[in-house]
């Protein structure tokens, strides 16, 4: 928010890299029009307000300019509503539409939505998964839509089997919007990758686009004015992210007096080709992209042929032990691994060949559980033992013989389940999250490289 010398509020604007979108009006006035270069001649003092998201800067923004009322904002001033989505769960068969406004107490509505083309598209994308009708009043008569397996036209179906299918539909609707969209992002995520290793790029972009909007409208945001009562709310949920995790760890004996300092590690690869491996630094619960750093995997540990399957464990391994030797690096408060219990004990077994004591968990993918580990010296030691022992180990012309599997003792961990919307879940999520995003980059970068060898 610019403010003059008078403290009033003259533009409220948003960007991604404040730094950049601010500095542009100061450092560029040449370019500047007529009428901005005014607006930057009043500018006196600045406030900022840091968001959680996207969807919560433009909602924030169309707010502070409602609220405002900003002489140079010219955009966001009339009074048009953003965009809900509307379920008309009363009838029968609950249609599915657009609205402005609360039009009637016997519809269950979304939003507001700043963006009505991502609605639309999302809507498009959930209608593939959840058919449903789109008008209030549908004809008697087949639609096109139902052709395209996209509506069950209830006018002219109608059945007590397909109600009670319909209805299924909605729950599963409400589900995505309510901000579980896990299960339509993993098949949207898999065809995607399907297509682009067909190298159907334009196919696959518009599915990213779908994925894109899916994630944008679905992403839990906090309405405007809470920002507006306390400009500290950003945070205050980071502190009880933080808070709910350590309680949450300390409860298993891990005695950790701070989560100042978290750093994450994921291993990317395809068939053990431009294997790469990321460290994510999230510092109070904020990424530190600065600090971030990236792993290419030498195997020097492994001597069998590169057609063999890779193994994901003595690769973290590697990237531990390599990080862990850059004394210079600030040392973590806790370090976490995306995967279960093998990765948790090949991560340990870096810790300790290379000597360090840092608290370590791992965040298992499919069941989205956080492996605290219990060893005691002596089992750690077997565990290493045991580990370096299967490390030792070479094929012997048997082709179902992996190294991919370490044998690990179910006594030695415990598993925390969070609530999918905790605090703790969230942190955890978007960390492990941030980590995979920073491998994947990583590797897809080297395997263009080495597509044009």
């Amino acid at each position: 928010m610019y403010l003059d010398e008078n403290d009033t509020i003259i533009y409220v604007g948003k960007a991604k890299d404040l730094k950049s979108r601010v500095s542009s009006y100061f450092s560029q006035s040449s370019q500047l029009g007529t009428k901005t270069m005014v607006m930057v001649s009043q500018i006196k003092k600045i406030k900022i307000t840091i968001v959680e998201s996207e969807l919560e800067a433009l909602l924030l923004e169309a707010y502070y300019i409602k609220l405002y009322d900003p002489k140079y904002n010219i955009k966001l001033t009339d009074n048009k509503s953003y965009v809900k989505i509307r379920l008309t769960i009363k009838d029968p068969y609950p249609k599915v539409l657009l609205a402005r406004l609360h039009e009637t107490k016997d519809s269950l509505y979304f939003g507001p939505y700043p963006s009505s083309s991502a609605v639309k598209l999302v809507l498009k994308t959930i209608r593939r998964v959840y058919p449903f009708q789109s008008v209030l009043n549908h004809p008697k008569r087949v639609c096109l839509y139902n052709h395209l397996g996209l509506c069950p036209c209830p006018p002219v179906n109608d059945s007590p089997e397909l109600k009670i299918a319909y209805k299924k539909n909605i729950r599963g609707i409400i589900r995505i919007l309510e901000g579980q969209t896990r299960n339509i992002l993993k098949e949207l995520e898999k065809e995607r990758d399907q297509l682009s290793k067909k190298e159907e790029f334009e196919r696959a972009m518009a599915v990213q686009k779908k994925i894109n909007a899916l994630s944008l409208i679905t992403t839990p945001y906090h309405k405007p004015f809470e920002y507006d009562i306390n400009p500290n709310l950003r945070v205050d949920i980071r502190q009880k992210e933080l808070q709910e995790l350590m309680d949450a760890l300390n409860q298993q004996g891990m005695q950790l007096k701070n989560l100042e300092r978290i750093e994450c590690y994921d291993i990317s690869n395809i068939q053990g080709t431009n294997a790469t491996g990321s460290m994510v630094v999230f510092v109070n619960g904020e990424k530190e992209s600065s600090q971030y750093r990236k792993f290419k995997i030498k195997r020097e540990w492994d001597k069998r042929p590169k057609k063999d399957l890779p193994n994901d464990f003595a690769m973290m391994r590697e990237v531990l032990k390599r990080r862990f030797k850059h004394e210079e690096w600030d040392m973590p408060s806790l370090v976490i691994v995306d995967g279960g219990k093998g990765q948790v004990t090949s991560a340990l077994t870096a810790l300790a060949e290379t000597g360090i004591s840092v608290p370590l968990v791992g965040l298992a993918k499919r069941e989205e559980t956080i492996v605290v580990p219990k060893f005691s010296d002596a089992k750690l030691e077997t565990a290493v033992k045991s580990y370096q022992e299967l490390l030792n180990l070479r094929f012997a012309g048997n082709p179902e013989e992996k190294l991919q599997t370490i044998i690990v003792d179910e006594e030695n961990f415990r598993e925390i389940s969070f609530p999918k919307n905790s605090p703790a879940s969230q942190l955890v999520q978007r960390i492990r999250d941030e980590a995979h995003r920073f491998a994947i980059t990583y590797h897809r970068l080297l395997r263009s490289k080495n597509s044009l060898l």
